[in-house]
């Protein structure tokens, strides 16, 4: 079955998302042609407060797959990407009437919008570290729905990007990094969520690199 091309960016630098929406203290910059990504407040003093989220502008359709290429810098941290995220009653994610989203974490899981998101370098907590997996939850509510093991090595032995990729069509929700399928989720309930943004999240004080991002309709 053939794929059409939706959204593209190189995710080259700092240009290359100026028309983005930043929530909370972050920082941006170029590492070797690639966009890097990492917070501007200390995450000691600040905490919870100091973690931020970076939605694309565009509104995609439901029937897609989001591939993008991920390079963790420095850790600790924890990296996730948002899809299918929509404000309450239908309403659009940048929507004025919307409370405002300043990157603290519960206003996404507990707020009034509703998305999928799926956490894939859970580096953040010796917990998180000590047993590493991809979570992917349900909102609003922090539904963890699904859950597969994260081979993502620490920040130190990362040699290259790794190629993610997530599957969003209809009640089916698909992760995989570098081709290894990691969960593969059938939402039963009657509430399944639709097309909608996306975006990529950060916990302080992860400093990590993006580039290639591709949204191809199904």
């Amino acid at each position: 079955m053939g794929t059409k091309v939706l959204y593209s960016n190189p995710l080259s630098g700092p240009a290359d998302v100026a028309d983005w929406v930043a929530e909370g203290p972050l920082s941006m910059g170029n590492l070797g042609g690639a966009l890097e990504l990492s917070g501007l407040l200390d995450h000691e003093e600040f905490g919870d407060h100091a973690h931020w989220t970076f939605w694309c502008p565009e509104q995609f359709p439901d029937g897609i797959r989001i591939s993008w290429e991920f390079f963790p810098v420095e850790e600790p941290g924890l990296a996730m990407v948002f899809f299918s995220a929509n404000g309450h009653g239908g309403r659009d994610l940048f929507s004025a009437g919307l409370a405002p989203r300043t990157g603290y974490y519960p206003q996404y899981h507990s707020g009034d919008i509703d998305a999928l998101h799926v956490s894939y370098f859970r580096h953040k907590y010796q917990s998180e570290r000590a047993f590493r997996t991809c979570n992917l939850r349900k909102s609003a509510g922090f539904e963890l729905v699904a859950q597969g093991a994260d081979p993502l090595p620490p920040a130190e032995d990362a040699v290259d990007f790794y190629r993610m990729e997530v599957v969003k069509d209809g009640r089916r929700v698909a992760f995989s990094i570098n081709g290894l399928p990691l969960l593969d989720w059938t939402d039963p309930s009657e509430k399944v969520l639709g097309g909608g943004h996306v975006g990529f999240r950060q916990m302080a004080p992860l400093r990590a690199a993006y580039r290639n991002l591709v949204v191809e309709k199904l």
